[in-house]
C-alpha cells in the first residue's frame, strides 16, 4: 500500500510518501511545492500543478490530508483553507479516497504526545523511516501525516483499495 501524506500550505505544501507492507513502513519520497507570488489564483493553480506530477509520478494508492488550524489572522485562515481544498482536491481528482487528521492526531500517532514541538515530529520520523532525507519540516509534517494514516487508515481496507486500482 502507498500512502501520500499532505501537510497543506498556501506557500509550502508538503507531501510525503511510504509504502505500507504489514507493519513495516518504507520511505518512497518527499518534497515541497512551492508557489509565489501575489496572484492568489496563479499561487494555487501551481500547487494544483505540482502535486498533480507527484501522483502521476508516484501513483499512490491512498491519501491523507493534516486539517488545518485557525488562527487570529482571519484572511490568512481562508487562504491556507484555499490551498487545502487543493490538496483534497488533487488526490479526490486521481480516484483516491482522502482521509482527514487532526495536527494533535498526528503529532499524538508519530511522537506519543499530541502537543509535540516541530523537531520532535522531524526526530521520530527519522527514526521511523530509517535513512529519510527530509526536504524540510513540510516534508516532515506530510510523512508524519502518512505514517498516521497507515496507522489508523490506511490498511483498513486493502481490498477496497486494491478494486480501485485496478478499476483506474
Amino acid at each position: 500500500m502507498r500512502v501520500l501524506g499532505i501537510d497543506p500550505g498556501l506557500r509550502n505544501l508538503g507531501w510525503g510518501i511510504i509504502d505500507v507492507i504489514g507493519n513495516r513502513l518504507t520511505h518512497v519520497a518527499n518534497g515541497i511545492c512551492h508557489s509565489a507570488g501575489d496572484d492568489l489564483s496563479l499561487r494555487l493553480l501551481s500547487l494544483h500543478g505540482q502535486l498533480t506530477a507527484v501522483l502521476a509520478q508516484y501513483q499512490p494508492d491512498t491519501a491523507a490530508v493534516e486539517h488545518t488550524f485557525v488562527n487570529k489572522d482571519g484572511v490568512a485562515t481562508l487562504k491556507l483553507g484555499q490551498a487545502r481544498g487543493i490538496a483534497l482536491l488533487v488526490p479526490a481528482q486521481a480516484g483516491l479516497h482522502v482521509a482527514e487528521y487532526a495536527p494533535n492526531a498526528v503529532k499524538k500517532t508519530v511522537v506519543g504526545v499530541g502537543h509535540a514541538a516541530k523537531e520532535q515530529v522531524q526526530h521520530m520520523v527519522r527514526m521511523q523511516l530509517p535513512g529519510v532525507v527530509l526536504a524540510g519540516a513540510d516534508a516532515a509534517d506530510a510523512l508524519a501525516v502518512a505514517i498516521c494514516h497507515a496507522h489508523h487508515g490506511a490498511a483498513g481496507n486493502p481490498l477496497a483499495n486494491a478494486i480501485r486500482k485496478a478499476s483506474a
